[in-house]
């Protein structure tokens, strides 16, 4: 029976091995190029090939003739947020086409951000607004969440993002 336990540990050591490397991709790589891409958007940027992504067909983009949108800015830092609390901020936008603006969806990244947006068409040179809200309950440090927005323009999506350093709570002021 001891002989037997050293070809099982070292076949256990080469599976569990084996299951690490394969679970190590270039996920931070890719986030990497993605976040250097949207720090050198300016604050009034356009929405661009360069500067959207592509969504699975679940987002369906309108049909109809499409629009142009502007953002006042695509970026937000909350700076400083302590644990627990929840913070929001509105992204402004202009409908800056000859047709009426719509957006068909505004999907944040995760669970705990929510957005709220302008549901009417927005007419060419009327101003719309998107609020998202971000709650830190069990976050910790640096984080970076993005929103994609979905609407009939070329490209149909832009990506708005927005970043804060959680803090935990000060134990002596409770």
């Amino acid at each position: 029976m001891k002989s037997m336990r050293l070809p099982i540990s070292m076949l256990l050591l080469a599976l569990v091995s084996l299951f690490m490397v394969s679970c190590q991709g270039d996920k931070d790589g890719a986030k990497d190029a993605a976040r250097a891409d949207l720090e050198t958007t300016g604050a009034d940027a356009v929405a661009t090939s360069s500067n959207t992504v592509q969504t699975p067909a679940a987002d369906a983009v309108p049909v109809g003739p499409t629009t142009t949108i502007q953002f006042a800015q695509t970026k937000h830092d909350f700076g400083l947020i302590e644990q627990g609390e929840k913070v929001s901020h509105t992204f402004s936008f202009t409908n800056t086409g000859n047709e009426p603006l719509v957006l068909s969806n505004v999907k944040p990244s995760c669970g705990c951000t929510t957005p709220s947006w302008t549901k009417e068409p927005v007419a060419p040179g009327a101003e719309g607004k998107i609020e998202v809200e971000f709650d830190s309950k069990g976050k910790s440090g640096k984080q970076t969440k993005t929103v994609t927005v979905t609407a009939n323009t070329d490209p149909a999506t832009t990506i708005l993002t927005f970043t804060g350093e959680i803090q935990m709570p000060d134990a002596s002021t409770k």
